[in-house]
């Protein structure tokens, strides 16, 4: 059987002035992602599938986020706020190129998965015009409730117009809808606005679509999963869902977690097998783990690759453009930037590497700083495979150490080391016998009291 075209519009103009932010409601994150991008990935992509997105006026970094995640979508402005059905006619002109099914999801759903769109389209397979997505909800207070025949959705109720009985029906409307493509430009023409605030809205498409003689149906999924985002207390919420999700999905693929309630993922967090995470490790955005890696307990890692049996931490930090090779470690109190270890390279203690390329088995002692700012503008600095850098050592980038070198405690390297060549930079070391006495004489004596 050919696959189904659909076309998913993505409603993203909410402005979330509960949130008390300056940043638009669905680019605020959740597992280091923004809103609107955990649901721009779950809509269907690929051959045949097209995506819309309809914004508010002026929201170019909303418009800017949906080009970075799906280049492939269009965006379309809808100028005046008049409800969820004039938002999607914003996109009226993507509708009425035709696709087989017509899906619309809203911005601010985190938690949408794509199996659940893909299962709302099942119905339309079957012959109804309309699929409404329901859950049912532990306190449906506030919610619309979808009203059933046997298995035809006659009508969704909003909470002021239900009555008693209606209350008390837990199956409530998420707001996500799959149309008909056939039919589905004619529905939402016909929805009108003859309501108190004046604006058109998505539910009376059940009611159009009983009018039609078509059928409407309901599929249901979990309340977590259309968790929608108006206030910051519900995005914690959000993110606690989503972090137990991942979490789960971790263990499962094999990941060692000591205290899992500690740990927290990104949505885009890969690992291999045999990786260990010790309590309360925080892991961002863009981190790859391989096979046999350890990260011990309080450290934090972000853009990060880490290579096979590496060991990061505790109390370590890894910022953006740092990767570690095979067996590479990196210790307590360590942050590493823009930088590469390749294998076997040991960082065990106290010590920061930033912009810095360090050669394979190379043992960076404690307290070393790679200096890689001059104020103006970030240096590099590059070691050579088994260099030894003793404790307490600064190097002041651009400059390169050679393989093999060696580079004395407590020295300042500001000039090029070659290979296999010792560089010291010290003072000469002065020993004054008994001065220590003779000042704490002086000290004592200038404290007695005067007669």
């Amino acid at each position: 059987m050919q696959e189904r075209t659909s076309l998913t519009i993505v409603l993203a103009a909410g402005e979330g002035t509960r949130m008390r932010s300056s940043t638009p409601k669905v680019l605020h994150p959740v597992a280091g992602q923004s809103l609107l991008a955990h649901v721009l990935r779950a809509a269907p992509h690929g051959a045949g599938h097209a995506l819309a997105v309809v914004v508010g006026p002026d929201h170019q970094a909303v418009c800017a986020e949906v080009k970075r995640i799906r280049p492939d979508a269009q965006t379309f402005v809808q100028r005046e706020r008049l409800g969820t059905a004039h938002a999607v006619l914003a996109a009226r002109a993507a509708i009425a190129r035709g696709a087989d099914d017509l899906l619309i999801v809203f911005g601010d759903t985190p938690l949408i998965s794509e199996d659940t769109l893909q299962r709302m389209r099942a119905p339309l397979k079957d012959g109804a015009a309309l699929t409404v997505l329901g859950f049912r909800a532990a306190d449906p207070t506030g919610y619309g409730r979808l009203l059933l025949e046997g298995d035809r959705l006659v009508a969704i109720r909003e909470q002021a117009d239900a009555s008693a009985a209606e209350r008390a029906i837990a199956l409530c409307n998420a707001g996500v809808m799959a149309l008909d493509g056939r039919h589905a430009l004619k529905i939402l023409e016909k929805i009108g606005n003859a309501n108190a605030k004046g604006e058109y809205y998505l539910p009376d498409a059940v009611a159009i679509v009983g009018e039609l003689g078509l059928r409407a149906s309901v599929i249901e999924t979990g309340e977590d999963e259309v968790r929608g985002i108006n206030t910051k207390a519900q995005l914690a919420e959000a993110e606690a869902v989503m972090q137990g999700k991942l979490r789960q999905a971790a263990l499962d693929a094999g990941v060692t977690m000591i205290a899992p309630e500690t740990v927290w993922l990104a949505a885009d967090t890969t690992f291999g097998k045999d990786v260990t995470i010790e309590p309360f490790v925080v892991i961002g955005e863009g981190v790859t783990i391989a096979d046999g890696a350890v990260i011990h307990a309080f450290s934090h890692i972000v853009q990060a690759s880490i290579g096979k049996n590496a060991s990061v931490g505790p109390y370590a930090r890894l910022r953006p453009g740092t990767s570690l090779g095979e067996g590479a470690r990196i210790g307590n109190f360590v942050e590493a930037k823009a930088a590469t270890l390749e294998a076997g390279v040991k960082v065990n203690h106290l010590t920061y590497i930033g912009d810095t390329s360090i050669g394979a088995n190379a043992n960076i002692g404690a307290g070393t700083i790679t200096c890689n700012y001059d104020g103006f503008a970030k240096h590099r600095t590059t070691i050579g495979a088994g260099a030894f850098v003793g404790s307490n050592s600064s190097l002041v980038a651009p400059v390169k150490i050679g393989s093999g070198a060696y580079i004395g405690s407590g020295s300042v390297i500001t000039r090029d080391v070659p290979d296999n060549a010792l560089a010291v930079e010290r003072t000469a070391q002065t020993v004054r016998e008994g001065w220590a006495a003779r000042y704490r004489e002086m000290k004592t004596r200038d404290r007695k009291p005067k007669s």
